[in-house]
């Protein structure tokens, strides 16, 4: 799956929604250009054909374990799994891959392992029709098919999705130790594994000068020095008679300045030049004039760009306005699914009033590259100017010049993603929007306060867990929305491409069996049945007294033996028919 979604031209299908990059990696392979914008995606195939190359080729073993058997077959690629493998019974009817189902297509420059005939499977390379030779294109062929190049003979011949399953790195290894290997199939499994080198180093070649030239400046935005509404949303000018007067005189050594008892400051309002007491001499007019800290955009170590300052700020200090685009709650929520339609992960909201929020996303200044911290030395204050509401960046501490700075995001998360904090501070919480830690002389300062207080009843907060309920890591996880369930997952584990939208419940609460809802879960993976299968499915773990299913109890067959699990390679048995 490409990440890169917002660098590149798309060229769309015309036949359905789905769109690629007009790369040679993203395209997928057997799709028909008609022009650099449109296309007719290999989605759409003719069904039947008068050749032999209609239906996949399954492998005989499984791509897990390695082992044969009892396979469950892909109807759309070779791929082929041991039901038990993939903890799921034997379904009825059709049935596709979590790569199938995910969208996941062959790509042209992508060495794979193809069926043709009554040949082994062997390897060989994709190529772009535009690339082979004109004969060869001119031999008949369908949408969804692709030119392959065999290594060891140097043929080519049109195939598609159902006969190839991608090389992956050390395959020739597990092939050399079969017997009666013929010359030209070992030549061709060393000129395989020459090019899936070669290709390997161009891809990693691209994604460091990709990467050095993102690192070069930040992101593109348009700068702007004040707020932009957008659509209904108006800028709401007081009139001077609404305005609120200080007592300040211009008499005062620092009038309307922040070691003043000025009243607008208080109140965290600014104070209007024609009707403040202290006139030219008013020190509480940060926003208007735009007195920003001098500041610079730098690359940070592990957290993207971030803002330091260039010259000494003491605590409270007017910093910068946080200024963007000016946006009702309603075009909020809708640039908000774009986004995570998208893919997009870095947002640049805040909430201004009950219904309005400032989005620096696509426009702002240089305060949208404030990194958040979980012990910032800025904070954001809103202050009224002029009768609207505007939000400013406010030093918490005294700062040296050359310190970035930060401030806590107190994000609000919408969906189920959690995203990981990288501020790297002592209190860090590891998520955005999650309060940092207690500090170990706080922790033991409450420890001897809680002895005197009366004990409180707990509140029963909905809290989830940091780790992924399949593999037990941690990282981005996805959250269960169900009411006290911690259960959190990676988007991998669940073979999902995407963060579910909206409200979303783990499958830990649908049966295994038939999805209905469940009644007897494990305690130690997401299986669960029904009470129509609950029977014998669940026992008591003899470890715990903790209820598991077979493959968590020490005393069980499933519990007790060792899986084999070969995760980057394949193990080749030669057919014969």
């Amino acid at each position: 799956m490409c990440t890169s979604f917002f660098l590149c031209r798309l060229i769309r299908c015309i036949r359905c929604p789905l769109a690629y990059h007009t790369s040679d990696s993203c395209v997928a392979a057997g799709s028909v250009i008609l022009t650099h914008h449109i296309m007719i995606c290999s989605n759409h195939g003719s069904a039947k054909k008068n050749g032999l190359l209609t239906s996949p080729v399954n492998v005989g073993w499984c791509f897990l374990c390695a082992r044969g058997g009892k396979l469950l077959c892909c109807d759309s690629c070779p791929a082929s799994f041991h039901p038990e493998c993939l903890e799921m019974e034997m379904p009825e009817g059709s049935w596709s891959c979590s790569d199938c189902r995910a969208g996941k297509k062959p790509h042209y420059k992508q060495i794979v392992w193809v069926k043709l005939g009554n040949y082994r499977w062997w390897p060989a390379e994709i190529c772009n029709p535009r690339l082979v030779p004109s004969n060869i294109q001119s031999l008949r062929h369908d949408i969804g098919d692709f030119p392959v190049f065999f290594f060891g003979s140097h043929d080519y011949y049109w195939i598609n999705q159902g006969r190839v399953f991608p090389y992956v790195e050390n395959d020739k290894n597990f092939v050399t130790g079969q017997i009666n290997i013929n010359k030209t199939f070992k030549k061709a499994l060393e000129e395989a594994a020459r090019r899936f080198q070669e290709l390997k180093a161009q891809r990693e070649s691209r994604e460091a000068l990709k990467q050095d030239r993102n690192s070069r400046k930040p992101p593109p935005y348009k700068f702007i020095k004040s707020n932009k509404p957008v659509g209904k949303v108006q800028v709401h000018v007081a009139d001077l008679s609404e305005i609120q007067r200080c007592n300040c005189k211009p008499a005062d050594e620092h009038p309307c300045s922040l070691e003043s008892q000025c009243l607008n400051r208080m109140l965290q309002y600014e104070c209007h030049p024609q009707v403040c007491p202290a006139g030219d001499s008013c020190e509480n007019q940060c926003f208007s004039k735009r007195l920003y800290a001098e500041t610079e955009v730098i690359k940070t170590e592990g957290r993207g760009w971030g803002l330091r300052t260039n010259q000494a700020l003491k605590k409270g200090d007017f910093v910068t306005e946080y200024v963007g685009e000016v946006i009702d709650s309603e075009e909020c929520q809708q640039r908000i699914k774009r986004a995570h339609e998208n893919h997009v992960t870095n947002f640049y909201m805040l909430t201004l009033t009950k219904d309005r929020v400032i989005d620096a996303g696509p426009k702002g200044n240089s305060s949208r590259f404030i990194n958040h911290s979980c012990s910032p030395n800025c904070e954001t204050q809103k202050w009224t100017v002029n009768g609207d509401v505007r939000i400013g960046i406010f030093a918490l501490c005294d700062i040296e010049a050359g310190t970035e700075l930060t401030f806590n995001y107190n994000l609000h998360c919408v969906g189920n993603r959690r995203t990981s904090c990288h501020c790297g501070s002592d209190n860090c919480s590891g998520f955005l929007g999650v309060q940092p830690s207690v500090r170990t002389f706080e922790k033991a300062r409450n420890a001897k306060m809680k002895q005197k207080k009366r004990k409180l009843r707990p509140e029963g907060k909905h809290t989830h867990e940091y780790f992924c309920f399949c593999c037990g890591k941690g990282g981005e996880l996805v959250m269960c929305d169900r009411k006290d369930c911690p259960k959190a997952y990676h988007l991998l584990c669940l073979n999902l491409t995407k963060p579910p939208y909206g409200r979303w419940e783990c499958p830990w609460h649908d049966c295994s069996v038939c999805s209905n809802p469940a009644s007897s879960l494990c305690d130690f993976c997401p299986r669960s049945f029904c009470r129509d299968h609950e029977a014998g499915a669940l026992t008591t773990s003899s470890l715990d007294d903790r209820l598991c299913c077979s493959s968590h109890n020490p005393l069980s067959p499933l519990g007790q033996c060792k899986r084999r699990h070969v995760s980057s390679s394949w193990h080749f048995e030669e057919l014969t028919e």
